[in-house]
């Protein structure tokens, strides 16, 4: 298995949205067996260490009418998609029969194909993992009935939302403990000793054909949390943790095989120190969208070792895109931002063009969206920039900063830094409305002395300053609204 580089960046797919387009792009039906490989070298173009293929695993045919006459869905799929049809329903990759690729996106051996492509392009391979739920007509539901949380009679007749009957057995639906039922789902149970070495031998299957997987609504199977959605249902508490149990068995066949977690209400370190590589920043998200630069300064300064195992995003597939809910360079600043910060950066199709419109993941295709060509520009620039050595391999730093009694404004800034050797970046944003000076001091104890010279990666501005002057006072910088600096910096006499 070939090694994950430090701080991947991780590129999500929506496969049938992405195999639909190029259908129509190529007037051909297209599977991952037979995607052009100029398709392949776009993706290999952006950088990415690793392609997410979301939703590569048998849909439900029972979920899928679900998702079709699900009147709440209908409203939504008429709302982004103005032609839409029944078709167009092709049902939630969330709601898995089985952990077997899709047919229609190719099959194994599709994926098998479309793993080897991206192999020779040095890329990566991420799928999806539910491991809280399945399908409603998931041949376990007949076959092992034992996996799942099992109610009763009185369950059915008072809550008949979250139960169902199936077999002459009474079933929960799945579920997180602050939202209703997913009711196309079926509850699995994190202490059923027979489920547990199913998800072994299902991310055994899995492992053999990727790299990694993200793991969806990870937290909802740590102990005390399922037991406390699902109290005397939950049955006898297991004496270890579901994510020990098994991630410690896959890796005892693939030993560099990535677990990315799925995680939400501050639990990430608890998933880390349960073998989790990787867990969404959700934390941080929230901040760049309602916080103070204060706020992403202390979220900030934690431990370098919890921040390193972090997946930084600003946006995925279950949130809103990011070009609809932050202005046009609050976005910049914001992705500035996650892809220049210690951890994995997950970027979203479509986010890199401007897309606005949040797919519904029930959907095949997606509407027409013009591309924002400054905003294509930008990541290009980004991209490429974040390809250095020093932001996979160096040092990253908080910086200090500081302003003058009658200005209070650098408090709206956060600065942070990286090197390698002489190779050095510093990075500064203002995360306010306003206009904001400070003065910064870069951690760095060999400055003195010296001259340098610092060119801003976007803007090509070229200033010279010296080490002393960088040391104390500290660099003067001066950024308008949501404005930000990405300077290089390099000695003087090295250019």
């Amino acid at each position: 298995m070939t090694p994950w580089p430090k701080n991947p960046i991780i590129y999500e797919i929506n496969t049938w949205v992405w195999l639909h387009e190029l259908n129509q792009c190529y007037q051909r039906s297209t599977t991952l067996a037979i995607v052009p490989p100029e398709e392949w070298d776009k993706i290999a173009g952006l950088g990415v260490d690793a392609v997410w293929l979301m939703g590569v695993w048998e849909r439900s045919p029972v979920g899928t009418q679900i998702a079709r006459q699900h009147e709440d869905l209908q409203t939504e799929y008429q709302r982004v998609l103005a032609d839409f049809s029944p078709e167009d329903v092709v049902g939630s990759p969330y709601c898995v029969h089985r952990y077997v690729v899709d047919e229609h996106l190719g099959g194994p051996e599709g994926l098998a194909v479309a793993r080897e492509a991206l192999a020779e392009r040095n890329i990566l391979l991420v799928l999806d993992f539910v491991p809280n739920h399945a399908a409603l007509d998931h041949p376990w539901v007949v076959e092992h009935p034992e996996y799942f949380i099992q109610g009763d009679s009185d369950d059915l007749a008072e809550r008949p939302g979250e139960f169902f009957e199936a077999g002459e057995k009474v079933f929960a639906h799945g579920r997180d403990p602050y939202f209703p039922p997913w009711t196309d789902t079926v509850q699995l149970s994190a202490f059923s000793p027979g489920l547990r070495q199913a998800a072994i031998d299902t991310l055994g299957s899995i492992s053999d054909q990727c790299d990694g997987v993200r793991c969806d609504m990870a937290m909802l199977l740590i102990n005390r949390v399922f037991e406390q959605t699902w109290g005397h249902l939950a049955g006898e508490r297991a004496a270890s943790e579901f994510w020990w149990q098994v991630i410690e068995a896959v890796r005892e066949k693939h030993r560099g095989f990535l677990f990315m977690a799925e995680a939400y209400w501050d639990m990430e370190w608890e998933l880390q120190q349960q073998g989790f590589d990787y867990c969404y920043d959700k934390r941080l998200y929230d901040r760049l969208m309602h916080e103070t630069a204060e706020a992403i300064r202390q979220h900030l300064r934690a431990d370098p070792n919890y921040q390193e195992k972090l997946v930084r995003f600003i946006e995925n597939h279950d949130e809103p895109r990011a070009a609809s809910i932050f202005s046009p360079q609050r976005s910049r600043a914001a992705a500035v931002t996650i892809a220049t910060l210690p951890g994995a950066k997950l970027f979203h199709q479509g986010q890199f063009e401007g897309r606005q419109v949040k797919l519904p993941v029930q959907l095949g295709r997606r509407p027409f969206e013009q591309v924002a060509q400054n905003l294509q520009t930008f990541y290009r620039t980004l991209l490429e920039a974040i390809k250095a050595p020093v932001f996979r391999d160096g040092e990253w730093r908080l910086c200090e900063l500081s302003g003058w009694p009658d200005n209070a404004s650098y408090t709206e800034l956060v600065a942070w830094c990286w090197r390698l050797g002489d190779e050095r970046r510093l990075i500064v944003v203002n995360f306010s409305d306003f206009r904001a000076q400070a003065r910064i001091r870069p951690p760095w104890d060999d400055l003195v002395e010296r001259a340098y010279r610092l060119t801003d990666v976007f803007t090509g501005d070229v200033y010279a300053r010296t080490g002393a002057e960088m040391s104390n006072p500290g660099l003067y910088v001066e950024l308008d609204a949501w404005d930000f600096h990405f300077l290089r910096i390099e000695e003087a006499d090295q250019v």
